[in-house]
């Protein structure tokens, strides 16, 4: 293994690296900017059993230190994706992708997995219980435990691919969720999320977004995420992905130190396309800053023994 490389549920990644689902395309998009291939994995758009065209506009408003999403799922339904956009990735990437998968009930979550499961492309599938753009889906499903674990379980039963539960912060008790999903058999968990949360034009004294409110991402929420991967990392005993508001090879190591073991970049792909090579490209400079000769080695580093 190199120095940088890390295991995520059982699959060596070359570095711990990987543009989160929604800011990154179906992939191939970003080919023209730098070999892909130095990624660790990238995660996908998310993908519904239908074609969906997503929420009205305006969909987007700035935030300090962040920005408000609120697309709505938008993409090509899992039969438009199998077809056009795998070929494409298949084309500029050359190691295994995550299927980011989204529905509107049980039923659809685990026919759009079972629709996957086959693709050489797709390594994992990382079932989003969080999305809180789109109404009766996604965070309607994260927020309960029973019902997440009712999904994963719906999925397990389709696939023989790794599952990963993308948990939403927009909730009491994350490691409630985080316990319900492993006790269900999830192979991993990533978090967070965006942070529910709205902009109001105060000369219209209308809120900016047409869906009211929108998904907060960005180094806004930062502590929020590292926080809770801090602790779910420590409840769970299945890998957990890091993510939100990471923009640094030192935001980076702190998602690692608290337990993450591996980290997804999303809206600093938005700010800068080329965000995740220059973030690998720092990672060894920081971990010879630690000390570290590896980044195996800090992983959980900051929970002590």
């Amino acid at each position: 293994m190199g120095r940088l490389s890390v295991s995520l549920c059982g699959v060596e990644l070359s570095n711990p690296i990987i543009p989160a689902s929604g800011t990154f395309g179906y992939g191939h998009e970003f080919a023209g900017y730098y070999d892909l291939d130095c990624l660790g994995a990238l995660a996908l758009k998310g993908t519904t059993l239908a074609p969906r065209f997503g929420n009205p506009t305006p969909r987007i408003a700035e935030a300090p230190a962040g920005m408000l999403n609120a697309v709505g799922l938008q993409n090509p339904g899992v039969d438009g994706v199998i077809e056009n956009e795998l070929p494409k990735l298949a084309a500029v990437f050359h190691k295994p992708a995550i299927a980011n998968v989204s529905g509107f009930s049980i039923e659809e979550y685990a026919a759009v997995c079972r629709k996957l499961d086959p693709r050489p492309e797709i390594g994992w599938l990382e079932v989003n219980v969080s999305c809180p753009n789109v109404h009766g889906g996604g965070m309607s499903f994260g927020t309960d435990p029973a019902a997440a674990a009712a999904v994963t379980r719906a999925v397990k039963a389709v696939t023989k691919k790794p599952v990963i539960l993308k948990l939403s912060p927009n909730v009491t008790d994350i490691v409630a969720v985080a316990r319900a999903c492993e006790d269900a058999g999830a192979d991993g968990l990533s978090l967070i999320n965006t942070v529910l949360a709205l902009r109001i034009d105060w000369k219209t004294r209308r809120p900016i977004l047409a869906n009211t409110t929108g998904g907060l991402s960005g180094p806004a929420i930062f502590p929020l995420a590292l926080r809770m991967v801090w602790q779910v990392s420590q409840a769970v005993s299945i890998p957990v992905i890091g993510l939100g508001g990471v923009s640094s090879a030192e935001d980076a190591a702190e998602m690692l130190l608290a337990g993450a073991a591996a980290v997804q970049v999303g809206a600093a792909n938005l700010v800068d396309p080329y965000a995740c090579p220059k973030i690998i490209r720092a990672l060894p400079g920081v971990l010879d800053r630690m000390g570290a000769d590896n980044i195996r080695e800090i992983i959980g580093g900051a929970h002590g023994d």
